[in-house]
């Protein structure tokens, strides 16, 4: 029985209202014959409109080398709708709405010839704003980012010192391969355009329960009482995915899994997770606190680097029942390669919160599941009573927050096995976002796009932020060159990792959870 309170329904506090309004604008897309713009960037744009989150006008550029016309594109687009919408079947009524917004201005992206004809093209709109309001995102290569954004300055699509209007740069990461080359990219970004106008993306931050990390944290009182280092023993946070590299095999030789998940993914969870209280929910705020607790992780030694981080590489094995190639054998991978598909880490956050509380994170590729969670372990009560009769058996509390693929909040506490006799049992209780809101989750894409043409940072990443947490992984990436992996760092495909992730958290007499499957 679901019992409801009368009350529910007047207590939501609607934070959004006192957003700032989205004006009329044109998103400009350049590499817009990509992949991210056909199962990414059109569909978001196509289902807020279908919301009618969209501004009253508004207009959809897109820019690359292949010949197409207006209509041939959004032939296209609409095919890949069919494959790539949240939402089945498309409602073709919404869609002939939606595609008559959509242009396509071709051009090489190298060429000024380009950007001439895409400011000509701008000039002719009838309405003023849709003329200087501009959101220009590159979806393009990393290495076009800083000539792409310079051609948009020289014709004049770009005010860096302000002007009628506004202009805003979306960039896709990767933001560099390490420190040094972010360095250099945000160099060359913010000769063109002022910090405030670089929106960085990193897409974990436009799921909905990574967003409702701060809000979990700082709306209820009684859980951040317990967010400290007096309550917490450590915590788990895990990102696993089920498939391999497939296709991918030469990016990530490049990449490895340190680059692609810890990086960015990873370390950002961990600053929501672990961050200060910000002085307001203005953007700056919460992006201070963040670049605050990445700054506070405590720097690796060499010797530490063999204490409290774990690479592994995925070998043959069984993943749901289908038979798995080992990382060496895929595509477009050296048969010697020593790159990573799995990272393992224990971190110290040295502050007043958290001294002392382990953080335990890892990723990897070909794991049972694809599941993110964070998982925040309690101290055991004191061995009296309960403790001192049932040991090791007295499971210590858990609360659990689901990030994908089923959203929600667990909460593990021990209970009273009903009968005669005297049982002590773990038992939980769920929270699931389906349940109870029983509302589309948006995709991270619909959520950072309505944010940009907001102008609404909080969901990018800061300059300061992309170098803090290239710094700390440039350490980590440093020891292990030249490095062969040992027999305790390969890990079957199908199973939770190397048997040195095991030992990680052994020395701290802990051992990994496995991730709660949530039945819906």
């Amino acid at each position: 029985m679901y019992l409801s309170d009368p009350f529910d329904d007047l207590l939501i506090c609607r934070l959004s209202e006192g957003r700032k309004a989205v004006e009329p604008c044109v998103i400009i897309i350049f590499g817009a014959s990509g992949d991210l713009t056909a199962r990414k960037l059109v569909p978001a744009l196509y289902h807020l409109f279908k919301e009618k989150q969209m501004p009253p006008a508004f207009s959809v550029v897109g820019v690359a080398r292949r010949e197409k016309t207006d209509a041939s594109w959004r032939t296209e687009l609409r095919s890949a709708l069919d494959r790539f919408s949240r939402t089945q079947p498309v409602d073709e009524a919404v869609w002939q709405d939606f595609a008559q917004h959509l242009q396509y201005c071709q051009g090489d992206l190298t060429a000024a010839a380009t950007y001439e004809a895409l400011r000509k093209r701008l000039a002719a709109a009838e309405n003023e704003l849709l003329r200087r309001n501009l959101l220009l995102y590159l979806a393009t290569s990393p290495s076009q980012f800083g000539e792409v954004v310079e051609q948009v300055y020289r014709a004049g699509l770009l005010h860096k010192e302000g002007g009628a209007g506004w202009q805003r740069v979306v960039v896709e990461k990767p933001f560099g391969h390490d420190l040094p080359s972010a360095r250099q990219l945000n160099q060359e970004l913010t000769r063109f355009a002022g910090e405030h106008q670089i929106f960085r993306i990193d897409h974990y931050l436009g799921k909905e329960t990574v967003q409702n990390i701060m809000m979990f944290r700082f709306s209820n009182a009684v859980f951040e009482r317990l967010w400290n280092r007096e309550s917490i023993d450590h915590f788990q946070i895990t990102v696993s995915e089920k498939l391999g590299v497939g296709q991918r095999g030469g990016y990530y030789e490049e990449a490895g899994a340190l680059r692609d998940m810890v990086q960015n993914h990873l370390l950002q969870v961990l600053s929501l997770v672990a961050m200060e209280p910000p002085v307001s929910l203005a953007a700056e705020a919460i992006r201070d606190e963040k670049v605050k607790l990445l700054k506070s992780i405590r720097p690796l030694s060499e010797g530490d680097m063999a204490r409290q981080v774990v690479r592994g590489q995925y070998s043959a094995g069984i993943v749901a029942g289908e038979q798995r190639l080992g990382y060496r054998q895929e595509a477009k991978v050296n048969p010697n390669s020593n790159v990573e598909t799995y990272v393992a880490l224990k971190l110290f956050i040295d502050n007043w919160r958290w001294s002392g509380v382990p953080f335990y994170l890892r990723t990897g590729k070909n794991l049972p599941l694809s599941t993110s969670e964070v998982r925040v372990q309690f101290r055991r009560t004191p061995h009296v009573l309960f403790a001192a009769q049932c040991g090791q058996k007295l499971d210590p509390n858990a609360l659990t927050l689901h990030l994908q693929p089923h959203e929600g909040i667990s909460l593990r506490f021990n209970g009273k096995v009903p009968g005669t006799s005297v049982a002590v049992r773990p038992v939980r209780m769920h929270f699931s976002y389906d349940a109870e809101f029983g509302a589309y989750t948006p995709e991270a894409y619909e959520r950072l796009l309505l944010e940009a043409m907001a102008g609404d940072a909080t969901l990018f990443i800061r300059r300061d932020e992309v170098e803090a947490a290239w710094q700390f992984v440039d350490d980590i990436r440093r020891a292990w060159e030249h490095k062969p992996l040992t027999d305790r760092e390969f890990y079957a495909a199908g199973t939770w990792g190397p048997v040195a992730a095991e030992d990680l958290l052994a020395q701290n007499g802990h051992a990994w959870r496995e991730p709660l499957v949530v039945r819906v």
